[in-house]
């Protein structure tokens, strides 16, 4: 009898845990009872926002993939708290869009005070960034915490342009990613600029013997150098998806595929047998694949994933913060 009643008690303990577990995961339309507007708030700031800067999409994609890299999707990105801030790391640097998730937040304050967190408001403004640029509309699971801790010394292992190849999947890897999110995720640069500051050593002193990068295409490479010549202004911006950098699409991978990336990491994806077929499986078919992989639907599906890593959920977890760029 007492083996029956532990066994029971143990059912219960369990049935609990479990709905602890499913009720702290993230999941599509969270806000659907404690506030319906939500989403159509935030893509109505971000639709605006567009408007007035057509760069603001790439402002807000960047912006949640660096959220993400570095605690978890938690909008620790978001806090301004002096020196130590995280958004201002080096590997922070050029960061945009703040304006744009505080914007969201007041308005969200106003309708539904203390009910949505930042960290959602960013993925959901990604999500809205991408449709607006004629990219693949999906949901995006919501429920997460805003993160307690802001630290410039803990982005010390975001994903660098100068990185090697099995650096980057390294770093990928540490997130729980792997080799199709790489360079599905990269694709993100299908939309945005990048300074020439970026450029100016892989155009004039690549490793290891100087000069310009071999993988360069010959055709695109004096292109380039025009673009940022060796005394010109290295702030100078130039559309990171070569003749495409205006609409979410899939010629920034036969750009990296052709030798017109313009940055050294996507070129880096070329230098990997596993990354290269993953992005020539795109364009071509290979024996034994029965279906041609589609970009966007492979995109919508990583950047899912993205938006899981770190998450924090429930109040001993994180917060709801009334302003994004302060803790409470």
């Amino acid at each position: 009898m007492n083996n029956m009643l532990m066994v029971t008690f143990a059912m219960i303990i369990s049935c609990y845990i479990s709905i602890g577990i499913s009720e702290a995961r993230l999941k599509v339309g969270f806000y659907n009872k404690t506030c319906p507007d939500a989403e159509s708030i935030v893509g109505s700031i971000v639709r605006d926002a567009t408007e007035f800067n057509p760069r603001v999409p790439a402002f807000l994609l960047r912006l949640h993939f660096h959220d993400c890299f570095v605690q978890g999707c938690d909008g620790s990105i978001l806090i301004d708290n002096g020196r130590i801030s995280e958004r201002i790391a080096v590997g922070h640097q050029g960061l945009r869009g703040f304006d744009v998730i505080e914007s969201a937040k007041a308005q969200l304050e106003f309708v539904c005070p203390g009910v949505v967190s930042c960290a959602d408001i960013v993925a959901m403004a990604a999500r809205d960034a991408v449709a607006f640029s004629f990219g693949p509309n999906y949901e995006v699971e919501t429920g997460r915490r805003d993160g307690f801790v802001s630290n410039k010394s803990l982005a010390g292992r975001m994903p660098d342009f100068r990185d090697s190849i099995q650096l980057l999947k390294h770093k990928f890897f540490d997130k729980g990613l792997n080799e199709k999110d790489l360079v599905v995720l990269s694709g993100a640069h299908t939309i945005g600029t990048t300074a020439c500051f970026f450029l100016m050593g892989r155009l004039y002193n690549s490793s290891p013997h100087g000069g310009p990068d071999p993988s360069i295409d010959q055709d695109f490479l004096p292109e380039l150098m025009e673009t940022c010549p060796p005394n010109g202004d290295i702030n100078f911006r130039l559309p990171i998806d070569h003749n495409s950098g205006e609409a979410f699409d899939i010629q920034i991978l036969e750009n990296i595929r052709s030798g017109f990336a313009v940055l050294q990491s996507d070129a880096k994806l070329m230098d990997d047998p596993v990354t290269k077929r993953i992005l020539d499986s795109y364009f071509m078919r290979f024996p034994n694949q029965t279906v041609q992989p589609s970009f966007e639907a492979d995109f919508v599906k990583s950047m899912v994933k993205m938006g899981r890593i770190g998450v924090k959920t429930g109040p001993k977890r994180g917060e709801i913060r009334r302003v994004c760029n302060t803790f409470n």
